[in-house]
């Protein structure tokens, strides 16, 4: 899947791939100045806020750094029935807005396709997890407090400026569940600086930073934190865990015996066990079996009720796996395993390429009716109808 997005991240990172994610601070420009406008403005999030039921652990009012209430932005709409949902308060936030404050939405790319698609791309890029949260602050507001996240961050400038402070690490490799806590920030300062409309940086994982406009005067901005989420040794091994549940050995009892033999088999016992499972999972395993096994995103499937869909998009939240012999092709993706004749290859491609794909010209490029094919992946969720909707998130972004 090509996304604009990428290929100038790449340029204004002048990175060579997905691995260099991570390794160092880095901040560029983006040479296309109308793609931030293409994937948000100010007016289009707080449009996306006001059709939506958001509850509060999602959307968020900062002020001063601190969390106010959601009383003061978020109301409880009642029907005529007395059911009652959540939703923003619009007036109250216009004069928050207006006051000057930092509004927040955490995956973002659960809410709107365009976001979703670049998230996707990302995601098919680096092959780690990812979700972008959206914050948008005016005035000359406060952010949050010097603070590390514990993943890389991607941080594109959609609208306006800030300015930012960015340090080094305090502690290598932190983790959200960590043995030590993190407390004390870094005094080596890596960058500090004004983040303007079209220029955007990577803060890799455990570097402490804060954004404010409060030294700005009036005005606003609004950026996009794109968080990638990658797995380290401990994951494995938490995998591995979970792995040991299918053998009884180590769903038994361990026993408190006051027999030191009695408590010496068992544990030779579990060592062995143990080793040879390692063993027999590979991070490469973990890893794929990650991605092979990851639900794939909301969609709409309609199961043929409105007739069939003219146009499909693989949706899967990593590129499928495929393997072959000399007359079958396997895709597994979404959970799902599929066995297709290798003389289908063409049209498996073009369907699965995560660019949204008319099944005519599947036919007309291919010579072959993808029809049932398509009817395939839709039923195993690796595809999905290419809805209006899905289709303007792709539109002029990817090609």
């Amino acid at each position: 899947m090509d996304h604009r997005l990428i290929h100038q991240l790449c340029r204004a990172f002048d990175w060579s791939g997905s691995d260099e994610v991570g390794k160092e601070f880095v901040r560029g420009e983006l040479d296309d100045p109308s793609l931030p406008a293409r994937i948000l403005t100010p007016q289009r999030m707080l449009d996306l806020i006001m059709r939506r039921s958001l509850a509060p652990h999602r959307f968020r009012c900062v002020i001063d750094g601190e969390d106010i209430h959601p009383q003061r932005y978020i109301r409880m709409n009642s029907t005529r029935r007395g059911h009652s949902v959540p939703v923003a308060d619009m007036d109250r936030i216009g004069r928050l807005v207006e006051s000057g404050c930092t509004l927040i939405l955490d995956q973002a790319n659960f809410y709107d396709p365009t976001l979703e698609v670049v998230c996707r791309a990302l995601q098919w890029w680096s092959g780690q997890s990812l979700q972008v949260n959206l914050y948008l602050t005016t005035g000359t507001a406060e952010g949050f407090e010097l603070h590390w996240d514990d993943h890389d961050v991607i941080v594109v400038q959609l609208a306006g400026e800030k300015t930012w402070e960015v340090r080094g690490q305090s502690r290598q490799a932190p983790l959200f569940r960590d043995a030590e806590p993190n407390f004390e920030p870094s005094d080596e300062i890596v960058w500090t600086g004004v983040l303007r409309e079209g220029e955007a940086m990577c803060i890799p994982r455990g570097y402490w930073h804060r954004a404010t406009r409060n030294d700005l005067g009036q005005g606003f901005s609004l950026h996009a934190s794109f968080g990638l989420h990658k797995r380290s040794g401990a994951d494995w091994l938490a995998w591995i865990a979970d792995e040991s549940r299918s053998d009884e050995l180590f769903r038994i009892d361990l026993t408190r015996s006051l027999h030191p033999l009695v408590r010496e088999r068992q544990e030779d016992r579990l060592n062995a066990a143990a080793c040879q499972l390692i063993g027999n999972r590979p991070v490469t395993d973990f890893l794929s079996s990650r991605a092979r096994l990851c639900a794939p995103s909301r969609h709409v499937n309609t199961l043929g009720t409105f007739g069939r869909p003219t146009a499909v998009v693989c949706i899967t939240e990593y590129p499928p796996e495929m393997d072959s012999d000399e007359k079958t092709i396997t895709v597994a993706a979404a959970a799902r395993r599929v066995t297709i004749d290798k003389n289908l290859l063409p049209a498996v491609e073009m369907l699965l390429s995560g660019h949204p794909v008319r099944l005519e010209d599947i036919e007309l490029k291919t010579g072959i009716d993808p029809r049932s094919l398509a009817s395939t992946f839709l039923d195993e969720d690796i595809c999905a109808e290419a809805t209006p909707e899905l289709l303007a998130g792709y539109e002029g972004l990817v090609s």
